[in-house]
């Protein structure tokens, strides 16, 4: 099964690819390396979904968070390959947690994208991780997620 139809018969949708916050590309080729640019959650208003992991947002809506995150990488993937069944491999994740002192379940927050790449793009989608908490991210978001993928990069 395709990895849109897969989309479908999770009942989700790729968002519209989200433009740069700044003065960086939403990804960037190196030979067959695809590299995501941090991805967050947003409303479907366009705001970013924003608190801290263990003070103003749960574990469990922090994980939505990092599954939604996920549709962002998947939306800026699709935008650079043109269809998602050109990636070979999702290489490496890197998930960061807007998180208070203390807080120990970064890796929980963060399986939110790692079960969606798996569920979109089946074993092509397990990956090597890092996941970290830390003080703060841009615009208060809750979680930031890149990755690097292993693509066949479409010609032209």
């Amino acid at each position: 099964m395709s990895p849109e139809k897969r989309l479908t018969a999770l009942g989700l949708t790729l968002p519209a690819l989200r433009p740069s916050a700044g003065a960086y590309l939403p990804f960037r080729w190196a030979g067959n390396l695809l590299f995501v640019s941090g991805r967050g959650a947003t409303r479907s208003d366009g705001r970013f979904m924003t608190g801290r992991v263990g003070l103003d947002v749960s574990v469990d809506q922090a994980r939505l968070h990092a599954r939604d995150a996920g549709l962002q990488l998947l939306a800026a993937a699709k935008a650079a390959l043109g269809d998602l069944e050109r990636i070979g491999a999702v290489v490496k994740l890197t998930g960061m947690v807007n998180a208070v002192e203390g807080f120990t379940e970064h890796p929980a927050v963060i399986d939110g994208c790692s079960q969606l790449l798996a569920d979109v793009l089946g074993e092509a989608g397990r990956h090597a991780r890092t996941s970290m908490g830390v003080a703060s991210l841009p615009h208060g978001m809750s979680v930031e997620i890149e990755t690097i993928l292993w693509a066949d990069r479409p010609s032209g």
